[in-house]
């Protein structure tokens, strides 16, 4: 249950809550005074007079004016973070402007995203959330990037009551406990997941192959990596080296040749995409080619950029929109002219899940029209049953509720491939569902 739920007061008693707003910087809140219930045939009781402010919908709700429905995200936009997540809030700013120039907004709106520069770093991000919540009075927070960025906000936000929408990270703790964090919701598959699922495909598939894991010193790691120990049959393969960076080394080199030294053929990468082919590039120095198998951030055209082609051949993945190279999907094609239309970046996976969530965002609010407030956004975002979104694969649906604040429930499995000299992500395998 949220912290806040309107109540509807016994019997005929009502109450006028009244707030006087000082032009100073104090905002004193004023005791209500309350009519006693009167009696048939009687007049009203003698009570207190007090000055009444009478405030329009749009001052009672922070962000929301006659005209428009202003929300924030946070993220990277400058720097190595800068040039590989970036695109997700272009994407989502990008969508966003489609919405207001050819559907005329939401709710009779227009939709205005501020956007706040944080580096990927928990301490700038916590600074730029504050920014947008005190400064630009922002009525929900969409799409924040990171797992350790979004770690040094999700607390203020539940605090305050505020809608923290399809977090771009899966990390375990997001949805794992609804009751107690009731305004932030998950979008990306759980990591812990991830891990489980990789584990068992190691199992049934690579029997008898030795494993080792490189992970950052983080949530995402630590998901993954008990993920992974949780699908891996001890009896089919032994975890044979478990290697940790921090995200402020400079290489990962030494922990690649002592996965080597360990004999592992299967080599998992949970880490952020630079680490990821720093690692895949590392062990190719060493002469070292195990299976690679990659956090599915890392799925992206980006790999092919960082590493060549003809290394990331055979890598797997996991993944659970279509391919950002489907131009001859309708849903594809579409998603390529908003982004050009509307000043969005080059599409890539990393569009693709942007545009993924602006969608989500404009079908809540759509929603909510008949209760523009943060509660009734958050009963809307709650009332998605079996949602199938235009860019998800066909089966992958969203389902929430007040016990369930995780988007994503399936993936599958991608494979690097080599076609004309030129890398390419193609899926395999059925679906995988982890919904239950």
């Amino acid at each position: 249950m949220r912290a806040t739920r309107f109540v509807q007061l016994p019997g005929k008693a009502s109450c006028l809550l009244a707030v006087l707003l000082l032009a100073s910087l104090v905002a004193i809140l004023l005791i209500a005074a309350c009519e006693e219930e009167q009696k048939e045939g009687e007049g009203p009781s003698p009570t207190t007079t007090t000055p009444t402010v009478t405030l329009t919908p749009a001052a009672e709700v922070p962000g929301i004016t006659d005209t428009e429905i202003i929300l924030g995200t946070h993220g990277p936009l400058s720097g190595f973070y800068g040039a590989v997540y970036a695109p997700v809030m272009q994407s989502l700013q990008a969508y966003f402007e489609y919405v207001n120039a050819e559907q005329g907004g939401v709710c009779g709106r227009k939709i205005v995203l501020k956007v706040e520069d944080d580096s990927f770093e928990p301490a700038k991000a916590a600074g730029a959330v504050r920014e947008l919540v005190e400064r630009d009075n922002v009525f929900a927070i969409v799409a924040g990037v990171g797992t350790a960025p979004h770690s040094g906000v999700w607390e203020y936000l539940n605090e305050l009551g505020i809608p923290d929408l399809w977090i771009m990270s899966g990390a375990h703790k997001w949805a794992a406990d609804p009751e107690a964090h009731p305004w932030s919701v998950g979008f990306l598959p759980d990591y812990v997941v991830e891990g489980t699922v990789f584990g068992k495909y190691i199992s049934e598939n690579l029997a008898g192959k030795k494993v080792a894991v490189l992970y950052e010193n983080t949530d995402a790691g630590w998901d993954r990596l008990a993920g992974l120990k949780n699908g891996l049959d001890p009896n089919k393969n032994e975890l044979a080296s478990e290697q940790s960076f921090e995200l402020t080394d400079a290489s990962v080199f030494s922990q690649v040749a002592n996965m080597k030294n360990s004999g592992a053929e299967v080599t998992l990468c949970f880490t952020l995409p630079g680490f990821c082919a720093q690692a895949i590039k590392g062990s190719d120095r060493l002469g070292w080619h195990s299976q690679w198998f990659i956090a599915y951030t890392n799925a992206d055209p980006v790999m092919f950029r960082y590493v060549s082609p003809e290394l990331m051949e055979g890598v797997l993945s996991l993944q659970g929109n279509k391919m950002y190279d489907w131009t001859d999907d309708p849903a594809i094609m579409e998603h390529y002219r908003i982004m050009e239309e509307y000043g969005g970046p080059t599409p890539s996976a990393f569009t693709v899940a942007g545009h993924s969530v602006a969608g989500l965002t404009v079908e809540a609010l759509s929603r909510t029209c008949d209760n523009l407030t943060r509660e009734g956004l958050m009963d809307a975002v709650e009332s998605f049953k079996d949602y199938q979104g235009d860019l998800a694969l066909p089966g992958i649906t969203i389902t929430l509720s007040e016990t369930d604040h995780l988007a994503v429930e399936a993936m599958r499995m991608l494979r690097a491939t080599l076609v004309g000299g030129e890398g390419k992500w193609e899926y395999f395998g059925e679906l995988i569902s982890f919904a239950d």
